[in-house]
């Protein structure tokens, strides 16, 4: 979906995505009710616990203040383990939507360097191409991929008032 931004060999030589510490394991992706179902015939231990009414995220035990937990999902080897078929969250990072006030917005995760290094109205137009539409729609379909409002993490773009986005 990013392939605009960002290569896959770029991508697939950082994955700090898929890796959380203590503080990011808010940000692990979420799992609706069909995808937890693909992933428990390719990883039947995994563990959930609810988000929301309808989705989930991995059961991830409580981490000491410099451990890292790596996405179930990750093959160290080859990736996602799931490929084009990746939580929603995977697939739009490093944009995330998140809610301030009443009012949806999509952020951009710094972490992810070689998007972020982008200028601002590439980022921009990258959105209004069709991206920020598919995020706000899924997000009001799903209202669980909302995140909580990173303090350090850019506003890029509102959601338009009205129904049409752009």
């Amino acid at each position: 979906m990013l392939t605009k931004l960002l290569s896959r060999a770029t991508c697939a030589e950082c994955r700090l995505c898929c890796v959380f510490d203590a503080y990011a394991i808010w940000e692990t992706p979420v799992i609706i009710p069909e995808l937890r179902k693909k992933i428990e015939t390719i990883l039947p231990h995994a563990e959930f616990i609810s988000k929301g009414e309808e989705s989930y995220i991995f059961r991830i035990r409580e981490l000491d203040e410099n451990e890292l937990f790596n996405c179930p999902l990750l093959d160290p080897a080859k990736g996602c383990r799931l490929g084009t078929e990746k939580p929603f969250d995977c697939q739009i990072y490093p944009f995330q939507v998140t809610e301030i006030g009443n009012r949806q917005a999509i952020m951009l995760s710094t972490l992810c360097k070689a998007v972020a290094e982008n200028p601002v109205n590439v980022l921009l137009d990258f959105l209004k191409e069709g991206i920020a539409e598919t995020i706000f729609s899924y997000a009001e379909k799903y209202p669980d991929v909302i995140r909580p409002y990173d303090y350090r993490s850019p506003i890029l773009l509102w959601k338009p008032e009205t129904p049409k986005f752009f």
